[in-house]
């Protein structure tokens, strides 16, 4: 890969695993040094699924790039607060790109699935938008204070199609509109000092978690149809896409002219030219050529015969909401 973002400091919270550890490989890649955040530096975390500041800080080497892990809890604002603090110290007050990734209701969103909301306890809603929505809020204005005194910046915060169409339940769905909602008007308020603000939808990514989830599924004798997308693992997309999507924003000259909008990895990695690990490219999940055969999986085979025609948004926004289906 081009080194094109040497010289350049990016921070991606919650980078132990998953999409974050993904992008942050991503930066590395084109050469960016990027400060990564995590409550595991060394040692598993409680649920045991694999992964470390220092597992991922030695995957960015591996590339080419500079990594710095920092541990901490964003569900801390002191901490937060002293990590932009050290950034600002080591960096000399650069700071070239935020993404907002950390998040920890993985484990919550997997023990409440399928079941609905008030069969849950209040907290599930803090388990999910506490160290999620709330702290991508807090890291932005922090955030926003560096950018602001050299007038540029991105600020990208990961968010999803369960934002728009219900998947893994009611305070999930909200937290992740939420999560556009803030970038939009976070947008607003930055675009006077020249900071863009963009949300980002993955697909459906093959993190550790979604992993087991598929194989879990895979057990099971009846499943719900809009079960079977995760179950088989179709047109999923590393978490390696992201970031090599985000790395290719952060190159950008006019980033400005996207701000407050959302952006589909798929579809930027389409404009880009940007494949994915083994040369692949997902299709946008607003494509026919993923509807098409989600609904038909014989198709599967032939997705070639279908065109990639993407639903415009003012459809796909009125379908959507009307079905607890993607």
């Amino acid at each position: 890969m081009t080194k094109n973002l040497l010289g350049k400091v990016a921070l991606v919270t919650g980078a132990t695993r998953g999409i974050g550890k993904g992008i942050a490989i991503g930066l590395g890649e084109a050469g960016a040094t990027v400060y990564i955040t995590g409550r595991s530096l060394n040692t598993i975390s409680a649920d045991n699924v694999s992964g470390t500041l220092l597992e991922t800080k030695k995957e960015v080497e591996k590339v080419g790039g500079i990594c710095i892990p920092v541990q901490i809890d964003h569900s801390d604002d002191e901490q937060v607060k002293l990590l932009f603090e050290r950034i600002k110290t080591e960096q000399k007050g650069q700071l070239d790109l935020l993404v907002n990734n950390v998040f920890s209701g993985v484990k919550a969103v997997a023990n409440a699935y399928s079941q609905p909301f008030w069969k849950n306890t209040p907290s599930l809603w803090d388990s999910i938008n506490n160290v999620g929505l709330r702290s991508h809020y807090v890291a932005s204005v922090f955030a926003a204070r560096l950018m602001s005194q050299r007038q540029q910046g991105l600020i990208c915060t990961i968010s999803s199609w369960g934002g728009m169409s219900y998947i893994f339940g009611a305070a999930y769905g909200v937290g992740k509109a939420a999560c556009d909602r803030l970038a939009a008007d976070m947008a607003v308020e930055l675009k006077p000092d020249n900071i863009t603000s963009v949300s980002i939808w993955p697909g459906i990514v093959g993190t550790e978690h979604m992993l087991k989830l598929s194989e879990d599924l895979k057990t099971q004798d009846d499943i719900q149809p809009h079960d079977v997308t995760f179950r088989d693992c179709y047109n999923w997309e590393t978490p390696l896409l992201t970031g090599r999507v985000i790395a290719s924003l952060l190159e950008q000259q006019n980033t400005i002219n996207l701000t407050g909008k959302v952006q589909i990895v798929a579809e930027l990695a389409q404009q880009y030219r940007i494949v994915d690990e083994h040369g692949k490219r997902p299709v946008s999940l607003r494509s026919l050529r993923f509807i098409v055969p989600n609904a038909i999986p014989i198709l599967r085979k032939y997705p070639w015969l279908i065109p990639d025609f993407k639903i415009p948004w003012f459809i796909l926004q009125w379908g959507m909401v009307q079905s607890p289906k993607i």
